[in-house]
């Protein structure tokens, strides 16, 4: 395990954002950081001209990753701690060109979930890119509130929320520490 997020921090991971849209001089949102294992990457990649917003629920995990962003000398990346039960994105409307979504939506039942899409619709500049990664759903380890959705539901969902489906991968990506194959689906705002 140690060994795979050494190997996505150190390289992989970059390779992996910059293949789902993410460029130099973006402005991302990590909704549901964690511990930064998109973040941290992420932040490489925009460089300097870019910046991160690591939001989550758990101050521990972000101080860790802020911790993290300090020795790799990273200060493009901005800590938003929120409540679990606030469904508001403390950013500016129209300010963000990617959200990461990625292994948070089973843990919000339908009504939260429509309103984050709400907020990210808000906080994200028009054609701009929403990448979900919804592990959990009904065929790939069911869990919480995906586990009766399929993957074309999830699809429907979102498209329903003033995004459509832009691009959907099959990709090798990092889950809870270890390598994972998973579905990465890209909306656009319309």
């Amino acid at each position: 395990m140690e060994i795979n997020v050494k190997e996505w921090l150190n390289g992989k991971a970059e390779v992996f954002l910059k293949d789902i849209g993410i460029k130099k001089g973006d402005v991302i949102l990590d909704f549901g950081c964690g511990t930064g294992p998109y973040t941290i990457p992420a932040a490489k990649v925009v460089s300097k001209k870019g910046k991160v917003y690591a939001m989550d629920k758990d101050i521990e995990s972000i101080n860790k990753l802020m911790e993290m962003a300090k020795t790799k000398g990273l200060k493009n990346i901005i800590p938003l701690h929120t409540k679990s039960e606030e469904l508001k994105i403390n950013l500016e409307s129209e300010s963000i060109d990617t959200v990461l979504l990625y292994d948070v939506l089973h843990y919000m039942g339908a009504l939260e979930r429509k309103r984050i899409y709400e907020e990210i619709y808000r906080i994200l500049k028009t054609g701009s890119l929403l990448s979900v990664y919804p592990k959990h759903h009904k065929y790939d380890e069911p869990l919480g509130n995906l586990s009766d959705m399929e993957l074309d539901d999830v699809i429907g969902e979102i498209n329903s929320r003033y995004f459509y489906l832009q691009r959907k991968f099959y990709k090798k990506l990092l889950h809870n520490g270890n390598y994972n194959r998973g579905y990465i689906l890209n909306f656009r705002k319309k």
